[in-house]
């Protein structure tokens, strides 16, 4: 196992310690980078389809669509069967569990961004209205 290493978290210099990320969630994270990738897993959220059928709606060539395919196989989003001269391409939903493990970890960090947020609002809200009514 690679030892952790130290990072700062920018916003207090607080210093963290953080492990290397795991291989399936940089797999996961670079294949939705593509907004091509994104609209393959939209679709293959209603069921099953082919390279024929997947390349349908894009202006991009059969072979383009195999390569974001493979792509998403890799990360473990998708997985191809035979079927007879098809090779239908379906939705795996785990890795998505487990970037969404991943991302639940941050929870406690936005909340609290947000909460400072709503407080820093109310105040400026104090202050205007202070203002307003000494004019």
């Amino acid at each position: 196992m690679t030892p952790p290493f130290i990072m700062y978290n920018h916003m207090v210099m607080e210093k963290i310690s953080a492990t290397p990320s795991q291989p399936i969630l940089d797999a996961f994270f670079a294949a939705l980078a593509d907004p091509t990738r994104r609209a393959i897993l939209t679709r293959l959220a209603d069921g099953a389809a082919s390279v024929n059928e997947l390349a349908a709606p894009f202006a991009m060539s059969q072979p383009a669509v195999s390569k974001h395919l493979k792509v998403l196989e890799r990360a473990g989003l998708v997985e191809r069967d035979i079927d007879r001269q098809r090779r239908p391409a379906r939705l795996c939903a785990e890795p998505m569990g487990a970037a969404v493990r991943w991302l639940e970890e941050f929870k406690g960090f936005w909340s609290s961004s947000f909460d400072q947020l709503d407080g820093l609002l109310e105040e400026l809200k104090q202050a205007e209205t202070k203002g307003a009514n000494r004019e």
